[in-house]
């Protein structure tokens, strides 16, 4: 490990810091040397090679995207499957190489495959989830053939001990993860024959019920392909779980809020028909997102005598998967877990029905919305008493009993009660609540003690009581420059600069970082002068804030200048950047120029804060910092 992990672990815990977190995406992970096959992931050779320098860096956690099946159509992450792992994050590599997987793989289709990546910048999702399909038929087939040859008994000792391992995993995995594998397996067979829409599909398909053994019958052969390769990508997560722990990296899990086509098939019973989820206008979207996501049926939350009902009980099945996988979880827009936004599914526009929507237990008397009445946790006489108040608004709601505050909190309890039950602490949980926080959302967090995140960027500095302000974060917060939703701090502070917004940030920044108030208006001064010690500065606010917990995207540790997403928009370039091979030597040169995150210059700002305890560690502490810039090349 680097010799500066141990320097930023001292800093962060003078700082008052648990966490310090690192965000991506399996997609943009680095390939290792000649090994690229078009997209990253992190079970890679590559991808552990970059986990071991985000360690380095002293980093304590990785944050993963939602790693569900995309559709070879959308490569979004929060539209992928939430049980079944996305088969292109498996390392084909360990196929033809590593001797545990018999080389199901050709070393011949595994070359080819490297061969026709064409490595960029960007993943080209149609062409590799086009070349893994074809990739991991074949591995099929190669288990197919270890397994005859052990049958036959034609295998050398070692290679017929290995199978038999092998296959036993397999059987043993398939017997674990028997509620929602048939599903999704049954599933991509019909697929296979009927097209990828299954809403196209004979009738008797559409809405089938489970179990489905006859079904499962029919298609054997294709149900047995899929098992096994979900069995490669989760056993590949596996060994990446026991990598990461000898790291010292935490894992979080992405619980997405939204549901794939694929499980609005295998639980289409859960849902509700005549509504959609989506995000209504908001100061981050103006226009609303009809994201046409399905939404879970209130009346099955719970039997009529109050036991958890069929939901419910999805919910514990789902999370508590995540939780046998991560050691965190982040709760995509837990807005859709207590207070959905909800849009008739019947409008032929979807944009003017979600803008014309409403929360789902919050509107006990819309004309638009007659049909929502009967889930209302909150009456109308708690509702705003002024008609201007738009009904998305954080103060739509304006009070709460206990008992509606309990109701609203259901599906969170069930996240919470899985959480406890695997051991984790409720600082484990991370709430991505951004610029709105409906009053019953706030009523939940408030009774369960949880976060929000706060990023920084985005913050109003005419506002003293803007959310996005640093000074105003909790410490069970989580707090961040930027996200993959936002763009860089690289790409903000030149754009800052461009448009005259400069100034305004580095006088905010020096009044929040000088060490004396004589420094502030020549501490200004500088960041003003310099976009990449304005960044630094930006960097330095978060870790001076009251929360606890620091997450940065790794396109802002890198330096890099482009937007990982752009929300509200469908582009082949979303969710599509890699980071380049020679990552580490680009982020050395880069950060010598103060253009890419040097860690130990942001924390050392945020430690010479004049408001930061005088103490003999924190002297040490800046002296060592002090000594690593000194030997840093500088560009």
């Amino acid at each position: 490990m680097s010799t500066e992990a141990p320097i930023v672990a001292r800093a962060l815990a003078l700082l008052g810091k648990q966490d310090l977190v690192l965000a991506m995406h399996d997609p943009c992970f680095p390939a290792a040397p000649g090994e690229d096959t078009g997209r990253g992931s992190p079970y890679s050779r590559g991808g552990r090679a970059f986990l071991a320098f985000a360690a380095g860096l002293g980093f304590t956690g990785v944050q993963l995207g939602p790693q569900g099946q995309a559709s070879a159509g959308n490569a979004s992450p929060y539209d992928g499957t939430i049980f079944a792992r996305n088969l292109l994050s498996i390392d084909l590599h360990a196929l033809a190489h590593d001797p545990q997987w018999l080389g199901v793989l050709s070393l011949s289709t595994y070359t080819r495959v490297v061969a026709d990546a064409r490595p960029g910048p960007h993943v080209q999702h149609r062409r590799v989830h086009a070349a893994y399909t074809a990739a991991l038929a074949e591995a099929c087939l190669g288990l197919e053939a270890r397994r005859a040859a052990l049958a036959a008994n034609t295998l050398d000792h070692t290679t017929a001990t290995l199978t038999a391992a092998l296959l036993d995993r397999l059987a043993r995995f398939r017997e674990r993860h028997h509620p929602w594998l048939e599903r999704d397996a049954l599933h991509a067979a019909l697929a296979g024959v009927h097209g990828e829409d299954w809403r196209q599909w004979p009738a008797a398909l559409r809405q089938p019920r489970f179990p489905a053994p006859e079904l499962a019958s029919i298609h054997r052969a294709a149900v047995e392909r899929y098992t096994f390769q979900q069995f490669i990508a989760h056993a590949q997560h596996e060994d990446l779980s026991r990598a990461t722990r000898a790291l010292g990296l935490k894992r979080y899990g992405d619980l997405q809020i939204g549901v794939s086509t694929q499980d609005l098939w295998s639980y289409h019973s859960l849902f509700l028909g005549a509504y959609r989820m989506g995000a209504p206008p908001s100061r981050t979207n103006p226009d609303g997102q009809p994201w046409g996501y399905p939404v879970l049926d209130p009346d099955q939350y719970h039997h009529t005598r109050g036991a958890p009902g069929p939901v419910l009980e999805f919910m514990s099945l789902r999370v508590g998967k995540l939780l046998a996988e991560f050691d965190g979880l982040r709760l995509d827009h837990p807005h859709g877990l207590v207070c959905p936004w909800v849009y008739r599914a019947d409008d032929p526009d979807p944009l003017h029905a979600v803008q014309t929507g409403a929360r789902l237990f919050s509107s006990p008397k819309l004309p638009e919305h007659p049909a929502l009445a009967r889930y209302a946790i909150a009456r109308a006489d708690q509702l705003s008493p002024d008609p201007r108040t738009p009904r998305h608004a954080d103060d739509w709601v304006r009070a709460l009993d206990d008992a509606q505050v309990l109701a609203y909190s259901a599906l969170i309890d069930a996240v919470l009660a899985a959480a406890t039950g695997h051991g984790r602490a409720r600082s484990d949980v991370l709430c991505e609540v951004l610029s709105t926080q409906p009053y019953p959302l706030y009523r939940v967090m408030q009774r369960h003690g949880l976060g929000r995140f706060r990023v920084t960027q985005k913050a109003d500095l005419a506002d003293p009581a803007d959310v996005y302000r640093s000074e105003n974060a909790a410490p069970a917060d989580w707090i961040m420059v930027g996200n993959h939703d936002t763009p860089t701090i690289w790409q903000l502070v030149e754009r800052w600069q461009r448009r005259g917004e400069a100034s305004a940030q580095a006088h905010y920044l020096a009044a929040r970082l000088a060490p004396a108030d004589a420094d502030i208006a020549a501490l200004a001064a500088r960041l003003a002068a310099d976009p990449h010690q304005l960044a630094h500065a930006k960097f330095a606010d978060i870790f001076a804030s009251p929360a606890r917990h620091v997450q940065i995207f790794y396109a802002d540790l890198l330096g890099e200048k482009y937007q990982y997403n752009v929300p509200g928009t469908v582009d082949d370039l979303n969710w599509s950047y890699r980071i380049p091979e020679d990552y580490a030597e680009r982020h050395a040169a880069r950060r010598g120029q103060r253009s890419a995150l040097d860690l130990p210059t942001a924390l050392a700002m945020a430690l010479r804060r004049r408001d930061q305890p005088d103490s003999p560690e924190r002297a040490a502490v800046l002296a060592a910092m002090d000594a690593l810039a000194r030997a840093r090349p500088s560009g």
